[in-house]
């Protein structure tokens, strides 16, 4: 608090002193006080008001600056009336039990937000555990209708109908997923397990799960990723899974998907790599924000700009970077950073 803005906030009660000042020198002059009285009087009137402003605004710029260190130091802040200085003020203890009160009510809503949050994450885990089900089911009707067709040479329309079965069921499938993802995000350490992961077994594992996707698009696939890295495998699964499935939705002709890894000094670099339509470079900052689809998501009438901004959110709570590099009409790099840490890598030189 500066003292100026004290004067300030002060100037009616000094402009009331001046008036009482002038009033009681009136009064004085006309009992028949003499000038030099009067004025002995006025000195010792401002001196003592001076030096009673002057305590008033240490006392207060101390109350104030203990406030906002506390504040400062908060990490919730909406608890300051908890923490809030002692004073001898009525008005600075009405405050408080005021703020209290009002903390009180905002705790209540956030709590209230929380549970409520809670119960939908709960809905939504419920409803994909529940909806799996058929999904799986119609997976398998299709490739027992498929097998059946090739043991008795059927008609190939057949096995073409069952196919496109497939992808379209694979493709609920992953939107459920994402589904059950987004809710998670918010707790991914509660579901953490971090263990020496094979990328190399996870990567062959996205392709054999999008395979009739891949052959539907014509993608050649070459994989090299010959580092392990310590992570979760389900979380990175799905991430890798999303990166895949968008190269996949941008591609273009001969699609090739080139997919490796590198040892780097403060850990492993995974690329995924296509030569699909690229990213704009005014847009390439942009990728991972929450519903961006870009201008090519704008002529893919199922993008949703969902897919990056969850794969960046979830990095985040890995410990990974991510980032892309792209040139437009030429492909895109996808870039995850691995980080080792100095424990582990200590070990490994044991």
């Amino acid at each position: 608090m500066s003292l100026w803005a004290f004067l300030k906030d002060r100037c009616l009660l000094y402009i009331l002193h001046l008036v009482c000042m002038g009033v009681l020198s009136l009064f004085l002059k006309l009992t028949g006080y003499g000038n030099a009285n009067i004025v002995i009087i006025l000195v010792f009137w401002i001196l003592i008001l001076c030096v009673w402003s002057a305590v008033i605004y240490l006392e207060r710029r101390r109350f104030f600056g203990e406030t906002e260190q506390i504040l400062q130091r908060m990490d919730k802040r909406y608890l300051l009336g908890e923490l809030f200085p002692d004073s001898v003020r009525l008005e600075d203890r009405l405050y408080r039990d005021m703020i209290r009160r009002s903390n009180k009510s905002v705790i209540e809503r956030i709590r209230q937000i929380e549970d409520s949050r809670w119960e939908y994450r709960e809905y939504i885990e419920g409803w994909v555990h529940e909806v799996k089900a058929p999904i799986t089911s119609i997976s398998l009707l299709c490739e027992n209708g498929r097998k059946a067709d090739r043991a008795q040479k059927g008609i190939t329309e057949e096995r073409e109908i069952f196919r496109t079965i497939s992808l379209e069921n694979q493709r609920i499938e992953n939107y459920v997923d994402m589904a059950l993802y987004y809710a998670r995000s918010e707790n991914v350490y509660k579901d953490f397990m971090i263990q020496k992961t094979d990328l190399q077994e996870i990567v062959e594992e996205i392709l054999e799960k999008n395979r009739l996707l891949l052959i539907r698009n014509g993608v050649r696939a070459e994989v090299a990723c010959g580092d392990a890295v310590y992570t979760d495998r389900k979380w990175i699964a799905f991430i890798l899974n999303q990166i895949i499935l968008n190269s996949v939705k941008y591609c273009g002709e001969e699609p090739v998907f080139l997919v490796g890894t590198k040892k780097e000094k403060d850990g492993v670099c995974l690329t995924v790599e296509d030569n699909g339509t690229g990213i704009f470079p005014e847009e390439l900052s942009r990728i991972f924000d929450k519903g961006f689809t870009g201008s090519n998501g704008r002529d893919h009438e199922r993008a949703t700009g969902i897919g990056l901004y969850l794969c960046r959110k979830l990095c985040d709570k890995l410990g990974i970077q991510i980032k892309a590099e792209s040139e437009y009409g030429r492909g895109t790099k996808m870039l995850l950073l691995f980080p080792v840490s100095h424990y582990i890598s200590r070990g490994q030189e044991v």
